[in-house]
């Protein structure tokens, strides 16, 4: 039985304007995440991965579907019976400096959950699990007092971290943790979240949109365009032979040194075509608007998620076509 799993997820938020309509920002998710394991979640700005980690946390409500923890459906609780799971199922969020308040110092800040969760818990034990945690996170004691403002990005996210781990919890939704960082903390922050898992067992969903970074982290990798799964699978399928185009797409937006993946990524942008805001529950390929290989049918009938040649999930009418993984575009 998965830890997780999440059965036709979908959140619907209303548009303004005039003629108002509801966009589903996540549209029929299906996914599962086992004891222990940490399940990447990749996908560019806005496609719905912020949105599905909230669900997850019930911070937002489902349109349709449901979220199981431990098998027990927890979509429908109340807000006070949701609240024994808030121990379990904690978030590292994106920006570290918008999730500290400033009138708080580091230790007050990582222990506030314990005076939310652990009520029973004395002042001193609270101070004294805070620091472990952030010890343990790699901060000394001498931060501890210091507040958001003087400390750097990286360090804040690592506090933020130390924040998540501070009530043991079974479950964290890394939501682009490292996105705000300067390129060289990033690295640090991902050898660090490497080394809790490994200490701790933890499992995750780490959400990016750099998918470089979640393979690095990540066993299995599931790809989001526009609130929709389009292909998942172990790691080495999707990086190494990606059956969608949009994966492809995310593999040649990695940067790197190879003068053809730079032309080839230019080209594609120079020859992109608008992507159509179709609206929720519309017809067809959620890329095909952007898709180089899109056919008639692709822009008339949505593909299903359904087992490709190899066994990952892939919704690509053409998926077929690529047994050996989708190759790149020829450089222009």
């Amino acid at each position: 039985m998965s830890l997780l799993e999440l059965r036709g997820v979908t959140v619907r938020y209303r548009q303004p304007g005039a003629k108002a309509r509801m966009l589903a920002a996540v549209d029929s998710v299906q996914l599962a995440v086992g004891e222990r394991e940490m399940l990447g979640l990749v996908g560019e700005s806005g496609c719905g991965k912020t949105t599905l980690g909230r669900a997850i946390l019930g911070l937002v409500p489902l349109a349709a579907g449901e979220v199981r923890w431990r098998g027990q459906r927890i979509d429908d609780l109340g807000r006070r019976a949701f609240r024994p799971l808030r121990r379990e199922l904690q978030c590292v969020f994106q920006d570290p400096h918008a999730c500290f308040d400033p009138r708080m110092t580091v230790a007050e800040s990582v222990a506030e959950p314990l005076r939310a969760l652990e009520r029973g818990l004395a002042a001193a034990a609270r101070e004294r699990r805070a620091i472990e945690r952030l010890e343990e996170v790699g901060l000394g004691r001498e931060l501890a007092e210091r507040y958001p403002h003087q400390l750097s990005g990286g360090q804040l996210q690592r506090a933020g971290i130390a924040r998540a781990l501070v009530v043991d919890p079974a479950f964290v939704v890394c939501d682009e943790p490292v996105s705000a960082l300067d390129v060289s903390v990033q690295g640090q922050i991902v050898e660090l979240l490497e080394r809790i898992r490994a200490g701790r067992g933890l499992a995750s969903l780490f959400i990016s949109h750099n998918l470089a970074v979640v393979a690095r982290l990540c066993a299995r990798v599931t790809v989001m365009y526009r609130g929709r799964i389009v292909e998942a699978g172990p790691r080495g399928q999707i990086v190494g032979q990606p059956l969608h185009p949009y994966t492809r797409e995310l593999l040649d937006a990695v940067p790197g040194i190879d003068a053809g993946a730079r032309a080839r990524l230019l080209a594609r942008a120079a020859n992109a075509r608008p992507a159509r805001d179709t609206g929720a529950g519309a017809d067809g390929c959620a890329y095909a608007a952007r898709c180089p290989h899109a056919l008639a049918r692709c822009r008339a009938e949505r593909p299903p998620l359904r087992p490709g040649p190899d066994g990952r999930q892939v919704a690509c009418h053409r998926a077929e076509e690529w047994p050996g993984g989708l190759p790149p575009a020829p450089a222009v």
